[in-house]
């Protein structure tokens, strides 16, 4: 008996090696590296989703110019999804100060009134002129580069006539208390749009500046041409306003 025993631990322990070598391989499945796979398939999916959609195969998002105002740059961003305007933001606007105040103001309703308007030709908004006319030109920019790229845009879908925009900027007028400059957008042989880029600023010349410029700017786009009235108490700056206004007219051919 005491010789045999050891052979049958032996065939015991052979036994139980084989009994849990056959556990081993039933269990396997379940912890099989192919189930984590699984599990990380789900990311590659979600990162494919933005990329489909038959939406986005027809959106764009555009940036426009930064434009330079007196009191910050202004520069507009758009959403343009099978021709229209989806969505206008001001990446860019003024800030600080006032100018943050009025900018929490105007911003949302020009955002507004550019989607609505499918076009550049926007009202101005009370009390934040140089924030309107910096959005207007940014924004501008950024239809013009739609266009330019093909996807097209609702003011090309009015009868063709934007198509024919031109944004021209004339001289620089010396005066004496500092340069004026002024850009024009010209659609089907008309100024739709007037701003002055420069303008005397400093002391009493800011205030004129910010009294005059306006009602140029409106005198300008109303006349369609240099043949503008000076603003009362603002001769020189008016002046400088009609001589740079004539020369843009010159380069968009009169």
């Amino acid at each position: 008996m005491k010789k045999s025993h050891p052979i049958r631990r032996a065939v015991l322990a052979t036994a139980a090696t084989v009994s849990g070598i056959v556990l081993l391989l039933s269990l396997k499945p379940a912890t099989d590296p192919g189930s984590a796979a699984a599990g990380g398939a789900a990311p590659p999916a979600g990162a494919a989703a933005p990329q489909g959609g038959a939406q986005a195969a027809g959106t764009a998002t555009v940036s426009g110019a930064v434009a330079e105002t007196q009191y910050g740059p202004v520069q507009v961003r758009l959403t343009v999804s099978n021709g229209k305007i989806t969505q206008a933001e001001a990446v860019q606007a003024p800030s600080g100060g006032q100018s943050s105040q009025i900018t929490a103001n105007a911003v949302p309703q020009l955002n507004q009134a550019a989607v609505a308007a499918q076009s550049a030709e926007i009202d101005a908004v009370s009390g934040a002129t140089y924030t309107s006319a910096g959005y207007k030109e940014s924004l501008q920019s950024a239809l013009d580069q739609v266009r330019a790229s093909g996807g097209g845009s609702a003011e090309q879908g009015s009868g063709g006539g934007a198509q024919a925009a031109r944004t021209v900027t004339g001289d620089v007028a010396q005066t004496q208390y500092g340069p004026v400059q002024v850009r024009i957008t010209v659609s089907g042989g008309k100024i739709t749009q007037a701003e002055a880029v420069q303008a005397p600023s400093g002391g009493q010349s800011s205030q004129i500046t910010a009294n005059a410029v306006p009602q140029l700017n409106q005198a300008a786009v109303a006349a369609g041409s240099a043949d503008i009235d000076a603003v009362s108490g603002a001769t020189y700056t008016s002046g400088g306003y009609r001589q740079s206004l004539q020369s843009a007219l010159d380069q968009a051919g009169g």
